[in-house]
């Protein structure tokens, strides 16, 4: 099954000038998302994987069945004050700007093989971050997956010490 064929592309959203890679019609149709969930699995093979971390909030909804099938925690990674425990803070860059993520304090015990996924891999700049919060909690990334990556905005590059895999590219 042809996965892309179930994203929309979305002009001037959520601004003039943004093309948006629209994943709901992918949600919505449960033979799309299953054939997503086992495409990105294969992208996993056989590594050992105790915790999926999944960025707020698209990257939720493919990291979790990740976790599931992969029989692995599943740890969210969110914008500041959205977890109610304990947090690490890490701050990113922006086009203009900075922002910042937060993950548990306790998500990730020293030497656990991590997982990250996301929706879109676009700058990089949010995957970066997340990468070093869970390194700062000891745990040793495995992989970096996305569910598409906009290979024009060179977001890869980012991530360069870590392997990096995508089901589309753009």
């Amino acid at each position: 099954m042809k996965i892309e064929h179930y994203i929309r592309d979305i002009q001037d959203f959520p601004k003039e000038g943004i093309g948006f890679k629209d994943i709901t019609p992918l949600l919505n149709d449960a033979a799309a998302m299953e054939a997503a969930t086992q495409q990105l699995l294969a992208l996993v093979g056989d590594k050992k994987v105790d915790r999926v971390v999944g960025m707020e909030s698209r990257g939720f909804f493919f990291a979790t069945l990740l976790a599931k099938e992969l029989h692995a925690g599943f740890v969210p990674v969110r914008k500041p004050g959205k977890l109610p425990f304990d947090t690490l803070a890490q701050e990113y860059q922006l086009e203009y700007g900075t922002d910042v993520l937060e993950i548990h304090a306790d998500a990730i015990k020293p030497g656990e093989k991590v997982l990250i996924h996301d929706d879109v891999l676009a700058t990089g700049g949010t995957a970066e971050a997340v990468c070093r919060l869970v390194e700062r909690l000891g745990g040793e990334i495995v992989q970096v997956n996305f569910l598409m990556e906009l290979s024009f905005l060179h977001g890869r590059e980012k991530l360069k010490p870590y392997e990096v895999k995508s089901l589309l590219s753009y």
